[in-house]
């Protein structure tokens, strides 16, 4: 990937036990997507769109602590990627921030809140009733 073929609002390399950047795997985050790119000579790479994004998690394990750094597992509406983990990150409480930020702009972009997101999960697993997901005030 060339530099210029993205406008990146953050970019990360997955991190070693001791917080350094000594992997092939790098993280990419952009107005619209979350792209992963591994490996050195043959490369591979994964796109969430981050509209598609339905919960994430954050996790301090501590020896990924001690340097700074944490992980995030993105659940997602992804048919490929339904949950994608982002392994040992610095500051990792902003990166979550700003998937949040952006993706918060992407859903209001579509018109999609979380519990559009929700029903449309159920109407996945062939559940005819997600009555039960409505009439409940605020988002998921």
């Amino acid at each position: 990937m060339k530099k210029n073929s993205f406008d990146y609002v953050w970019t990360d390399k997955k991190r070693s036990l001791f917080g350094l950047p000594l992997t092939f795997t790098r993280y990419y985050l952009t107005e619209t997507k979350f792209i992963t790119r591994t490996g050195f000579l043959n490369i591979d790479e994964d796109e969430i769109d981050l509209y598609k994004i339905t919960d994430k998690k954050v996790k301090y394990p501590f020896f990924q602590r001690l340097f700074n750094c944490g992980t995030i597992i993105i659940y997602s509406r992804d048919a490929d990627t339904p949950s994608k983990e982002v392994h040992c990150v610095k500051n990792v409480r902003k990166v979550s921030e700003l998937i949040d930020k952006y993706l918060n702009i992407m859903r209001d972009k579509y018109g999609i809140r979380g519990r559009d997101m929700m029903a449309a999960m159920y109407h996945d697993h062939d559940h005819d009733d997600y009555d039960d997901v409505g009439d409940h005030d605020g988002d998921y």
